[in-house]
């Protein structure tokens, strides 16, 4: 009997990082699903970005009240579970507050800690205010409606009620040692959670030992819950936003990729030696789609944009098509583009590995060709995003397999690619009466 809470807690340890492992495999797989892309340029540059934009964190202070609190919740929420590792450690060996042995760099350790699981929770409710008492515009959005706006409060109340069991425990803890309790070493520095001794002072110390123990058990079971309930939330952007920004757009924003099959093709056509009617090889590869009409046709990449979407909405927010009321969002996008690639995910897992068609796809079941028309390809997104997601790669894509692959461009782009073929320019006009204005008087 004197081991079972060691085992249990080893039980619930490996239970807890097992199923993560799970996820990642199938957030991993979800991902390579995306056609290929080769990122192994300007390594130098990339290192950099990820330093600056998902360390550093350079892009979130561009909304200095917004930025500054993210700070403290991400800053507080990683250097907080630091001590995670001794709690893990304890729950194995069996002992308690293992690292009491460096003194009064541990004191200064938790005092730390204490501090920043104050600030986090300040700031934890005045997100939630924002969401949900000021109701700031970009939160209202259609695609926010349903679980989107769950997820965002539930995610809040996770690390409240974490933060809350982390002072708790020390404060139980700390007059624990003060009374002398058995096992409990004079250790730690507690600047927050003494303030919440008081309220312990009356009690016995069996009741303490299970105040203190039942919220050292909540709060590691509470950290093993959250790490596993991140495959499923927008939370998922932890992990990701590193590769995300490694793997970022290094092209300026206004220049667009050629197809390599186009370009191909334009070759052959310019080359007076090549055989317009020859036959391809026997061994030639079928042919690409082009663009994309289901998330199986974009690249990695941009899949993996879709799971680091934070649905913060400020792409949205800059968006010059969504702010004149048309329908594109291009979080929606990015969250579309997630929904159809865990459906697909899905459908893969109950049929060992293969994808069998749904008679669905990311185009029109999805995403409509109204919100992709509505794009300005302004970038606006793209610069907003403080994670180096892009919105318009996917957008671009699935316009060119509109025109490409459907002959479905919108009735005004069809006749000025006419007029580009016949004319030489967007305007209905032979070249050589485009001066003509010049002679009326």
């Amino acid at each position: 009997m004197q081991y079972l809470p060691n085992i249990i807690f080893i039980i619930l340890l490996i239970a807890g990082i097992g199923f993560f492992v799970k996820n990642v495999s199938r957030l991993k797989r979800n991902i390579f699903l995306g056609k290929d892309a080769d990122l192994t340029d300007n390594k130098a540059q990339r290192w950099t970005n990820m330093a600056k934009i998902a360390l550093g964190q350079t892009k979130m202070v561009v909304r200095p009240i917004a930025g500054i609190l993210h700070i403290i919740v991400y800053v507080g929420f990683i250097i907080i579970n630091i001590e995670v590792l001794e709690i893990i450690l304890d729950g194995i060996l069996g002992t308690h507050r293992l690292f009491s042995v460096l003194g009064s760099v541990y004191d200064f350790l938790i005092g730390s800690f204490e501090i920043l699981a104050f600030l986090v929770i300040v700031a934890v409710i005045i997100f939630w205010a924002r969401r949900n008492v000021i109701k700031l515009k970009r939160f209202l959005k259609p695609e926010m409606k349903g679980w989107p706006k769950q997820d965002g409060n539930l995610i809040l109340y996770i690390e409240l009620v974490l933060m809350v069991l982390f002072l708790t425990m020390n404060g139980a803890d700390y007059q624990l040692q003060q009374m002398g309790a058995e096992h409990y070493v004079n250790a730690g520095s507690y600047p927050i959670s003494s303030f919440i001794a008081p309220f312990f002072q009356n009690m016995s110390v069996s009741t303490l030992v299970i105040i203190e123990r039942t919220a050292w058990w909540l709060h590691i079971a509470g950290i093993l819950f959250f790490l596993n309930y991140l495959y499923y939330s927008k939370h998922l952007h932890i992990l990701l936003a590193f590769p995300n920004t490694y793997y970022g757009k290094l092209t300026p924003k206004g220049q667009f990729k050629n197809l390599d099959a186009v370009t191909n093709e334009v070759r052959m056509m310019m080359d007076p030696e090549a055989d317009p009617y020859a036959e391809p090889a026997e061994d030639a590869a079928v042919p690409d789609k082009f663009g994309a009409s289901d998330v199986q046709d974009l690249s990695w990449v941009q899949l993996l944009n879709a799971y680091t979407c934070t649905e913060c909405g400020r792409c949205t927010n800059e968006c010059p098509a969504n702010q004149t009321g048309k329908k594109l969002s291009p979080r929606k996008i990015m969250m579309d583009t997630r929904d159809r690639l865990e459906e697909v995910g899905a459908i893969m897992d109950k049929n060992k590995g293969e994808f069998v068609d749904d008679g669905k796809q990311l185009l029109n079941d999805y995403i409509t060709p109204e919100e992709l028309w509505a794009c300005t390809s302004c970038n606006a997104c793209v610069q907003a995003c403080p994670i180096s997601i892009d919105p318009l790669s996917i957008i671009m894509d699935m316009r060119q397999y509109l025109v490409m692959e459907q002959s479905a461009a919108p009735s005004d782009l069809n006749n000025m690619m006419g007029n580009i073929e016949n004319n030489g320019a967007p305007w209905p006009f032979n070249q050589m009466d485009r001066l003509n204005w010049s002679k009326e008087s």
